[in-house]
């Protein structure tokens, strides 16, 4: 029975989600059982995409992506996949009627990874993150909405604000990995090897414009959807905090993160402003 192969392809994105990000897979917990599966069947997705052109350092990269390319294609048009990652993730795309146009744009961000490793100018530079976050929002908002046109079109704006905002954040806590491991410079008109406090600020401040605008979004949206996006708006929030006390000149030199008991003082903060209605 093909109900089998699909819930052992759902628990593969499950087990993907939980393996990569401990912190966005405690965010999904907090959304309504209704659609929390079909978040973790678009972070399997695009974490796989992700990890081919970021870590597969001892293949062909171009060779393994233009394969995951294919089976995606596949996938889509054939409503099934031997790959499970795959095979769940055109599940909710089929499901919740995901443009392909996001899909494309985020496959063509993934890609310029493979051999793209400096943005000079900011269209670049906005391209990319459109792309390689804000189409996730966007691919994500397609499921909290369940179908209503008007809501999505009301929250696409903060949506993709929010989605930016996160890509942001871990461009700034990843900078040294980018730059020294991978020779990437995502940030445009910025000199990483001498990055400054000025530079730094300026950075943090769009960051934080980013944040604001997504907030607006995360407060109308569907009670299914609002706590566990609100937890992750929360905990990016908590670690651009951190990155803003932190020196230029340390960010470069290693990654700063959230300690385990702080995120569940902040799980505890979250569920409790969720209660009091102060969102």
């Amino acid at each position: 029975m093909k109900s089998i192969f699909d819930n052992v392809s759902f628990d593969c994105s499950v087990k993907v989600t939980k393996a990569y990000s401990t912190s966005f897979s405690s965010a999904v917990k907090m959304l309504a059982p209704s659609i929390r599966q079909d978040i973790y069947n678009i972070y399997g997705f695009v974490r796989f995409a992700d990890e081919i052109v970021d870590t597969f350092h001892d293949y062909d990269k171009e060779a393994l992506f233009s394969q995951f390319e294919n089976e995606l294609s596949l996938a889509l048009s054939q409503k099934i996949s031997l790959n499970p990652i795959l095979n769940s993730f055109q599940h909710t795309v089929n499901k919740y009627n995901i443009p392909m146009d996001l899909i494309d744009a985020f496959m063509h961000s993934m890609k310029l990874d493979l051999h793209k490793s400096v943005y000079t100018t900011v269209e670049e530079y906005n391209q990319y993150i459109y792309g390689s976050a804000d189409v996730v929002g966007l691919m994500c908002l397609k499921v909290f909405v369940n179908g209503n046109d008007e809501k999505y079109e009301e929250l696409k704006h903060s949506a993709m604000r929010l989605g930016s905002a996160f890509q942001k954040v871990n461009f700034l806590r990843d900078l040294k990995a980018d730059f020294e491991d991978l020779s990437r410079t995502y940030f445009p008109n910025t000199d990483l090897s001498r990055l400054d406090e000025a530079s730094k600020q300026q950075i943090i401040n769009e960051i934080q414009a980013d944040f604001d605008a997504g907030f607006e979004g995360i407060q109308k949206l569907p009670i299914e959807a609002k706590f566990g996006v609100y937890t992750a708006y929360i905990y990016y929030k908590k670690l651009l905090s951190k990155l803003k006390k932190t020196p230029s000149v340390e960010i470069k030199n290693t990654r700063i993160r959230v300690p385990d008991y702080e995120k569940v003082g902040l799980l505890a903060k979250c569920y409790l402003n969720y209660r009091l209605n102060i969102l």
